[in-house]
């Protein structure tokens, strides 16, 4: 009997079901990357007073700022609530991103 690719008999049919597996699992993944711009997560600070929402595509699509936190002679508090809100969607998102990819991949990195 003739030896396949991979060394052994039959090794062939087990490449080309390895190169099935990883153009599935590819797809798989396209689809998942175009569904992160619908997936949201949010993140407050000051103490709910500014509020962040992005996509897991790490965009920010809304951001809500209750008037009681704006002083006009405190801006810098006002820019640094932003900030930490927007930071901790972001991290949100990313993580998110990265647990929805995981379930294609089953934790291999790509």
């Amino acid at each position: 009997m003739a030896r396949g690719f991979a060394g052994g008999y039959g090794g062939g049919n087990n490449m080309q079901n390895l190169m099935r597996q990883a153009q599935k699992m590819q797809q798989e993944m396209e689809r998942v990357k175009a569904t992160m711009s619908e997936l949201l997560v949010e993140a407050e600070s000051a103490g709910g007073a500014v509020k962040v929402v992005a996509n897991c595509d790490k965009q920010i699509t809304e951001l809500v700022i209750d008037s009681s936190i704006v002083d006009p002679d405190d801006v810098e508090t006002l820019q640094d609530c932003i900030i930490v809100a927007t930071n901790e969607a972001l991290e949100k998102a990313e993580a998110k991103y990265n647990a929805e990819m995981s379930k294609v991949t089953g934790g291999i990195g790509f």
